[in-house]
């Protein structure tokens, strides 16, 4: 799943957690240790990832893509 993603948010973790390694590997951006990611993410948002800095923009609302 992590090849086809465009970037990795978790709720857990840092960077030496598995899901951050393999981002590295795959050249996608990550963003680890995210409080309650889950509960302010919806699907179907688009969110621009950085994860030089750690942050998570969210670009539109809920299912508008």
């Amino acid at each position: 799943l992590l090849a086809q993603a465009g970037g990795l948010i978790a709720e857990v973790g840092g960077q030496l957690s598995h899901g951050a390694i393999v981002a590295r590997e795959y050249g996608i951006p990550a963003v680890m240790d995210i409080h309650q990611a889950t509960q302010k993410l919806r699907d179907g948002q688009r969110v621009r990832i950085d994860g030089e800095k750690g942050t998570i923009e969210v670009l539109s609302a809920e299912g508008s893509l």
